[in-house]
């Protein structure tokens, strides 16, 4: 896209626990360019910090070649926030961001004004705003990825309980289908997520002539999420049973935020949903077994539209709204 007359724009930025992406965005959550990149897991917050203490003076560059006016800035960070501060409080993948000062760091070296949200409340704003909510007035978003998250929206607003996030289900509690202990419960996060489920692949003992084996070579490094799926859909056994564990344990906590807040419509997103139907069909299954019963039907369930970028478009309209249109 090129601007042959001055536009307004908006730096958009994710922090996840696996994935560094900055982007310029229009006012209206149109993404012009973006780009992605990685820091060490073992740099921490440092070295991620690092990252995009390069990358945006990158973007602002190209985004003054575009001749667009960059008005803010806007940043989804993979665990929780105050609110009001923009203080990240703890990320759960990466160490070091406890109590970082994240909008303070961005506007002392950019002189933008500066939002910072939880990730999943970014992604969630968008795919209400652009994605799958559009045109509801309640909406759950969820994502299984490196964590799992959740962003609630009531009556067209985000909910942000008492200024530090809320609706964050990857830490409610299910019960351990791996606890040699009967009634034992975990966290959603530590069972479902996407490293959960490959550090739990990995300590299997895998027949080398299943679909499993086959897949990964033999390997157990390279038994990822990916593999599981297209395992599951030649029909392993092993891996069918694993993504059904998975599935019931995230339909549990799904069929516990609709009988408690009854959205229209919950959208799944995250590396791991990429998987599809052979993941979310049996989500749906234990989510119409599990909810309140009034509520069977009258929900949907359905995976995100806006795809690896949903972070980005949803920063970059917490950034637009920031802006406001001033002058």
């Amino acid at each position: 896209m090129l601007v042959n007359s001055e536009a307004d724009g908006v730096i958009a930025l994710e922090i996840g626990g696996t994935k560094l992406q900055v982007a310029l965005s229009t006012l209206q959550g149109e993404l012009v360019l973006s780009s992605k990149g990685s820091a060490p897991v073992s740099g921490g917050a440092p070295a991620i910090l690092d990252w995009f203490g390069k990358e945006v003076p990158v973007v602002l560059q190209k985004a003054r070649e575009r001749n667009f006016r960059v008005r803010a800035l806007g940043v989804g960070f993979g665990g929780p926030v105050e609110s009001a501060t923009g203080r990240a409080l703890v990320s759960h993948q990466v160490s070091g961001w406890e109590n970082i000062p994240l909008k303070d760091w961005f506007e002392q070296r950019f002189d933008l004004p500066t939002v910072v949200a939880n990730d999943s409340n970014a992604a969630g704003w968008a795919e209400y705003r652009c994605g799958a909510g559009r045109g509801t007035k309640n909406f759950f978003y969820t994502n299984i990825g490196s964590g799992i998250g959740g962003a609630l929206i009531i009556q067209g607003q985000l909910y942000d309980g008492q200024g530090f996030g809320a609706a964050e289900m990857g830490h409610t509690y299910i019960p351990d289908w791996t606890a040699a202990t009967p009634g034992v419960a975990e966290k959603v996060e530590n069972l479902c997520s996407g490293w959960a489920i490959e550090r739990r692949l990995r300590q299997m003992t895998i027949s080398a002539e299943s679909h499993l084996g086959k897949l990964s070579g033999g390997d157990p490094a390279k038994l990822t999420c990916a593999v599981l799926g297209e395992a599951a859909r030649l029909g392993d056994p092993v891996a069918l049973h694993e993504l059904e564990q998975v599935a019931k344990g995230v339909g549990t906590a799904i069929s516990n935020v609709i009988t408690l807040f009854h959205p229209e419509c919950v959208a799944i997103g995250g590396g791991v949903a990429l998987l599809g139907d052979i993941l979310l069909d049996p989500i749906r299954n234990h989510i119409e077994q599990l909810v309140f019963k009034p509520y069977c039907g009258r929900y949907k369930i359905v995976p995100c539209v806006l795809g690896e970028s949903v972070v980005l478009v949803g920063a970059a309209l917490m950034a637009a709204d920031l802006y406001g249109g001033k002058p």
